[in-house]
Order: C-alpha cells, then sequence, then structure tokens
C-alpha cells in the first residue's frame, strides 16, 4: 500500500497522531534493547568462535537499532536517560520473548527465539517501509540489510542443529516453550491505538496480518526442518480472522512482564544508578548528524 499522504513533522503532529507514533516507536525500541541485553548473555559462552563473535555483531546491531528508535522518541521531548534508564521497569513495552531468561544456557534456545524474532522483525520492517511518518520511513532501509543478516544467521543454525537427533530435539523444546512468547509480538500496546495506527498508515499492514504473514513463513520452514508446530500449540486454522490464541499469563506489549525482566532491568541499569548518573554520555553521533 503506497503512502497516500504524510504525516507532519514531529512538531506539528496532533496528539492523537503523536501518541499512535509513540506507541509503535516504543515496540520497535523496546524490543530491539532488550533483544539486545539478552544476546550478550552469550558473549563467550556461544559454541564456536565464529559464532560468539557473529551474535556480539548482532546484539550491537540491535542496540544501533533501538538507538535510531529511541531517538525519534527524543523528538517528543524525552530525553535517552528517562527512555532507557530512569523508566520504571513496567512502562517497557517490549515482547515477553525476548525479556525471557535463556533456557539452561541452551544454544537451541538462543537459535529459535532469534529465527522467531527475525522473521517478524522482517514482516514488521516490510510494513514500515512506506509508513505515512517520514521520520520511521527514512530510517527503514539501513535496518533491513542488518535485519537480513540476522535471519540468515539464525536460519543456518537452524538447520545446522536440526540435523543431529539430540539438536532436533533442543530445537523442539526451545520452540515449544518460545512460540506462544513469539506470539506476543503481534499482541496490541492498546487495541485503539493500534486501530489508529493502521488508519494514519504509519504502520501499512495491521498486527493480525502480520502476524498472518509471519506464521506464512515460519510454520513451513519449521515443518520441512522436522519440527512439529502443534506441539507449540498452534491453533487449526490461523487465518486473519482467528485471535483465539493460547498467548501467555504476561504479553509484555500491555507492560505486564514476567519476574524476569524485572531482574534484567535491574541488572542493566545497576551501574547507571550505582554512579547517581542523572543523564546518560552517549557513545553514538546522533543518527540525524551521522
Amino acid at each position: 500500500m503506497a503512502v497516500t499522504e504524510s504525516l507532519p513533522g514531529p512538531a506539528d503532529l496532533s496528539d492523537d497522531q503523536q501518541e499512535a507514533v509513540e506507541h509503535l516507536l516504543y515496540r520497535l525500541a523496546d524490543d530491539e534493547f532488550v533483544a539486545a541485553e539478552r544476546y550478550t548473555e552469550w558473549q563467550v559462552r556461544s559454541p564456536t568462535l565464529e559464532s560468539d563473535l557473529a551474535l556480539a555483531n548482532i546484539a550491537q546491531d540491535e542496540l544501533g537499532h533501538a538507538r535510531l528508535w529511541y531517538d525519534l522518541l527524543e523528538d517528543f521531548g524525552y530525553t535517552e536517560s528517562e527512555l532507557v534508564w530512569e523508566r520504571d521497569a513496567e512502562a517497557w513495552r517490549h515482547s515477553t520473548l525476548v525479556e525471557r531468561p535463556f533456557d539452561e544456557g541452551d544454544w537451541a534456545d538462543a537459535i529459535v527465539r532469534s529465527y522467531l524474532y527475525d522473521q517478524a522483525e522482517h514482516v514488521r520492517l516490510q510494513a514500515l517501509e512506506e509508513s505515512s511518518y517520514p521520520r520511521i520511513r527514512d530510517r527503514i532501509a539501513k535496518i533491513v540489510q542488518e535485519e537480513d543478516y540476522h535471519r540468515e544467521h539464525a536460519e543456518n543454525w537452524m538447520e545446522r542443529l536440526a540435523e543431529e537427533k539430540d539438536g532436533l530435539e533442543r530445537l523442539q523444546d526451545a520452540l515449544d516453550s518460545l512460540f506462544p512468547h513469539a506470539l506476543t509480538l503481534f499482541a496490541p500496546t492498546d487495541e485503539a491505538v493500534e486501530d489508529r495506527i493502521d488508519d494514519l498508515g504509519i504502520r501499512t499492514r495491521s498486527l493480525d496480518a502480520l502476524r498472518e504473514d509471519w506464521l506464512d513463513a515460519v510454520v513451513p520452514y519449521l515443518e520441512d526442518l522436522g519440527l512439529d508446530v502443534g506441539d507449540a500449540e498452534l491453533p487449526e486454522q490461523y487465518d486473519v480472522h482467528h485471535s483465539e490464541f493460547e498467548l501467555p499469563e504476561h504479553l509484555g506489549r500491555d507492560q505486564s512482564h514476567t519476574d524476569a525482566w524485572f531482574d534484567l532491568q535491574e541488572e542493566f541499569t545497576n551501574t547507571y544508578r550505582e554512579l547517581g548518573r542523572h543523564k546518560a554520555n552517549r557513545i553514538m553521533k546522533d543518527p540525524d548528524e551521522a
């Protein structure tokens, strides 16, 4: 769907328009930031030096993407400290998929999580390429290129692990555990605001449509590897009109989170608090000046 009318710049948005843009940006930024925080836990623990370096690069990319989206929230007067280091843990809007701790350090858990997330990110970015909000639209190209690499890395490892019986069993265990949380990637932050995001053309595909695009990609791929998606409690019919999914108790998007998130947030903000900081020292250029 082509953009028919672009929204104005941040200073000229109506209150309703700004709320819609903010909700979408929090979805994008929080997912990327928290995913990166979890990926860093694999440093020097990955099964090969190559995979260790790859995951380190992916974590760095995701932090950079989060920075791009948080920067757009700063257009509305927020500071980086307020958005990341001083925001209440209950206020974050990331999916519970990215906040979960890894299952006993199992590499299959990391790879399945990465695959499910990166496929969702792929369809999400496609729905933003012609966003009516120019500040979002202008940043997609750089992110898409890097996310394609992330998806390729996950698929390579999925296929490598699936070659052996033990690896396939570990993939299945991870899939059964993570699949319901992956569905929360498509949960709304607020039904009315999500509808407004679509009506304004800020996103050119609805959450339901994006979920179906994602399922149409991941289900055949997983089954071709020998994985049973039925064990992951996939409904028999998953068309755009079907919304009765078995979702976890906590969704993330609605600001309900697991205990693991509060532990993680406490950990990554600890140094900031211990040093008595009141602002974050930037280590990256402003994306608009790069």
